[in-house]
């Protein structure tokens, strides 16, 4: 085995381990910041909607630096190339933002200012590692099979991350098992954790990993809004890419961004093991798809993977259907209503998937075009994407959350996790009085709340999968032969 062999094979395991903890901290700032205010601090109408206003704000003003990022980044050049400078400062800042998130004790105008400006400072310090490690892919092999291995292994492992989190936040901060009783130190604890195991996983990729730095010897790009627009929209499968791929963000994140969570407290009870299970099971099945999707992206062709997960995906949403509107309350109903999801979910994650791989090929495809890669650029569509879908779905959920009146029952929770932080009742009376607060939910309002989980991501899924048959032209054979060209012209 030659020195080449031996880096990629260490490339393969320790590119996708460095994103493990980038995954953890993504999944507790994103899939729970929301949760963590109304659960830990009283809200008015007002106050909601201003938290909601400043997620949307500094989401869509993350997906707009994500291109002015991988611009950045294309024209960087230092010896250690031009990620992994970006890597080690945007996962350091991240993290000592994520710490104060969780971590202060402000309420009421105090807090929403506070956190207006800690939401924008992470919008910024994530995208400096996110477009940095997402654009290596590109720079680690341009060969069909090895970029389908990277990005699955990628994927799994930051399923890997984001499934712990997943998982354990809820068991530690909501109901009997929550660290020191209640919400408020619990989230602080287990914010500090993970801030501090995030740049531990970095380091397997920053140390271990060897990309390409062809470009380190040419002259850096100008910094351009041109440049960046140009790239996008002289690339037309990169401009169908965007719609479809926003389309399917916008399905693949609605669940997990609350109203999931709130579902379930509102229907099963305020127990963060339920909900640990629904997502953890959930999430479970990617993880199965991610180590064989290399095995089946050789037996299937993308467009035919795509079709089967697609109808197993239908049949998950049915089952959450039946679960909530037949035999919601039971543990039958919970079952049924998990396997559902994990089923939905297997079929959005593998469209997720294909389309992250979609998005890398028209690297080539722009270099065939127009004579140039602009490898940074075009692979910080897909955070781009991810973010201005995030910013919709907030919105969305928020919506959801005035039009079934959720508030009115989380403000009470949060006062009494307030109580039990201050030690004026104990743990055991504050679950006991959350029980009581939950039992006033009207049916309506959780049945409402179950249609809009299942029939939102089920319609986005299907725009996305439609378009995509209908105008994504860069199947297998047309790349292997985009690629032998660039290759003979070379």
């Amino acid at each position: 085995m030659n020195e080449n062999e031996k880096q990629q094979k260490k490339n393969l395991w320790f590119y996708p381990l460095g994103t493990v903890g980038r995954d953890m901290i993504y999944s507790l700032f994103t899939n729970f910041i929301l949760l963590f205010i109304l659960y830990t601090k009283q809200l008015t109408n007002a106050q909601l909607g201003a938290v909601t206003g400043i997620m949307i704000a500094a989401r869509v003003f993350d997906a707009i630096n994500d291109p002015i990022m991988g611009n950045i980044i294309e024209r960087t050049r230092t010896k250690w190339g031009k990620f992994k400078p970006w890597l080690l400062i945007g996962i350091l800042s991240t993290c000592v933002v994520v710490y104060l998130a969780f971590n202060t004790p402000l309420t009421g105008w105090s807090f929403i200012v506070f956190f207006g400006v800690i939401y924008f400072a992470y919008s910024i310090t994530y995208t400096m590692h996110d477009i940095s490690y997402w654009g290596m892919v590109a720079a680690l092999s341009s060969d069909g099979n090895m970029r389908n291995t990277y990005t699955s292994r990628a994927t799994l492992f930051a399923g890997v991350g984001g499934t712990l989190a997943s998982m354990l936040v809820p068991i530690f901060t909501t109901g009997q098992y929550a660290i020191g009783g209640n919400a408020q130190f619990a989230y602080g604890r287990i914010a500090l954790v993970i801030c501090i195991l995030t740049p531990l996983f970095m380091l397997f990729t920053l140390l271990g990993v060897r990309e390409r730095r062809d470009d380190m010897k040419t002259e850096a790009p100008k910094v351009s809004f041109k440049k960046i627009l140009n790239t996008i929209t002289k690339n037309d499968q990169l401009v169908w890419m965007i719609l479809i791929f926003l389309l399917q963000q916008l399905g693949n994140n609605f669940v997990l961004a609350g109203v999931g969570s709130t579902y379930i407290y509102f229907t099963y009870g305020y127990e963060g093991g339920l909900y640990s299970l629904f997502s953890t099971i959930g999430v479970a099945a990617t993880a199965v798809l991610m180590l064989f999707y290399p095995a089946l992206s050789r037996k299937f062709r993308r467009k035919q993977l795509m079709t089967y997960m697609v109808i197993g995906a239908m049949f998950g949403f049915l089952l959450q259907l039946i679960s909530g509107l037949a035999l919601a309350g039971n543990m039958i109903g919970f079952w049924m209503l998990t396997i559902g999801y994990m089923l939905s979910n297997l079929g959005l994650y593998s469209m997720y998937l294909i389309m992250m791989i979609s998005i890398i090929n028209t690297v080539e495809y722009n270099e065939y075009k127009n004579g140039e890669r602009d490898e940074a650029i075009i692979t910080s569509m897909r955070p781009f994407l991810t973010k201005m879908a995030s910013a919709i779905v907030v919105g969305l959920t928020y919506l959801t959350y005035v039009i079934f009146r959720v508030t009115d029952y989380t403000n009470q929770i949060s006062d009494l996790e307030q109580q039990a932080n201050t030690g004026v009742i104990t743990s055991d009376a504050k679950n006991a009085a959350i029980d009581e607060v939950l039992k006033l939910a009207t049916r309506g309002q959780s049945t409402g709340m179950l249609l809009c989980m299942v029939i939102l991501p089920m319609v986005f899924m299907i725009l996305a999968f439609f378009l995509y048959k209908k105008f994504y032209k860069l199947d297998e054979d047309e790349y292997d032969r985009i690629c032998r060209e660039i290759e003979a012209k070379k």
